[in-house]
C-alpha cells in the first residue's frame, strides 16, 4: 500500500501523543484536503450526530465545519491507548459569522489500520458559548506552539 501514515499500531505512550499531536496539527491547519489523508478511503465517523463514511465525505464535511467555525483553534490531549485505538479528549475556540465566541469540548474514539490511517472516528462535542475575553487559545492561526499550555495545564 502506497498510503500510510506512521506511528502505526499497536500505540504506546510516545507514539500516542505523537499521533494526536499530529492530527491537531492537522486540523489547526483549517485545510480539509490534508486532514482527509490521515482517514482510509472508506473511514466511518460519527461526529455530533452526522454520519460520514468516506474521504470525500470527510472532506466536505470539514469545507462546511470551517466555512462556520471562523478562527478556529485546537488542542487534543490522549485519554487513552491500547493496540490500535486512542481516545483523545480536545478543546477548541471559535467564533461564528457574527462574532459570538464558543468552546466546544468533547471526547474522540479512533480506530487505525496497520498503515497508521484512521478508519473510524466517534466524536461526542459539546459547545459552551463564552464571552470573548474569556478565551485562552491566542496563538497565531495555524500549528499550536510547543510552549503553550496543554488542556490539563490550562484546566480544561
Amino acid at each position: 500500500m502506497s498510503e500510510s501514515r506512521p506511528p502505526f499500531p499497536p500505540f504506546t505512550a510516545e507514539t500516542s501523543a505523537q499521533k494526536a499531536r499530529m492530527a491537531e496539527d492537522a486540523w489547526n491547519s483549517r485545510d480539509p484536503a490534508r486532514v482527509a489523508l490521515a482517514y482510509t478511503t472508506d473511514s466511518r465517523w460519527r461526529n455530533r450526530a452526522e454520519f460520514l463514511q468516506g474521504r470525500d465525505a470527510i472532506q466536505a464535511f470539514l469545507n462546511r465545519k470551517w466555512s462556520r467555525e471562523l478562527d478556529y483553534r485546537l488542542i487534543k490531549e490522549v485519554w487513552a491507548f491500547h493496540g490500535n485505538r486512542i481516545a483523545v479528549r480536545f478543546a477548541y475556540e471559535w467564533h461564528d459569522n457574527s462574532d459570538s465566541w464558543f468552546r466546544s469540548y468533547g471526547n474522540e474514539n479512533w480506530e487505525f489500520d496497520e498503515y497508521g490511517l484512521m478508519r473510524l472516528r466517534i466524536a461526542s462535542i459539546n459547545d459552551l458559548p463564552i464571552a470573548e475575553t474569556d478565551r485562552k487559545y491566542h496563538w497565531p492561526l495555524g500549528r499550536r506552539p510547543d510552549d503553550h499550555p496543554t488542556l490539563s495545564e490550562l484546566g480544561l
